[in-house]
């Protein structure tokens, strides 16, 4: 189920990227961090930078490691998540929903919450600046 409003600025969701993405792009659900606030103007839009748990090969200098605390559920463990800086998209609300842990006894969903610091939101905007060419502007966050 998708989300209604938009989420703030640093919240880890999961991202449907499938339907009307192609190859090399996005093309499967996966974490994202939502980078920019709710902009007027702009309804049912959010920018967004996915993540993976795979290291890339080679890292460049659009890439960052995170760790979250606490943890993405078991599905997405890994030893950090990696920042795709190069990969900044405006995306739908519609293809945005809260990472689902498990069930509460009475049958409701349970879903993983968590916001990111203002440090790391500002090491990955400044992935996102270098995955644009725009690196000079890092001395700006």
């Amino acid at each position: 189920m998708a989300i209604r409003e938009h989420p703030d600025t640093g919240t880890v969701l999961m991202c449907d990227f499938g339907g009307g993405f192609r190859v090399p792009e996005m093309v499967k659900r996966r974490p994202v961090v939502v980078i920019s606030p709710r902009i007027r103007g702009r309804p049912g839009l959010c920018t967004i930078v996915p993540l993976s748990t795979t290291a890339p090969a080679p890292a460049m200098d659009y890439h960052c490691q995170i760790d979250l605390d606490p943890p993405l559920p078991e599905k997405w463990i890994s030893s950090g998540l990696w920042v795709k800086g190069d990969m900044i998209c405006s995306v739908s609300l519609d293809r945005l929903d809260f990472i689902r842990t498990g069930r509460h006894e009475d049958g409701r969903r349970k879903y993983y919450f968590h916001k990111l610091s203002r440090q790391t939101i500002s090491e990955i905007r400044g992935c996102v600046l270098a995955g644009l060419g725009l690196s000079h502007l890092t001395k700006h966050l």
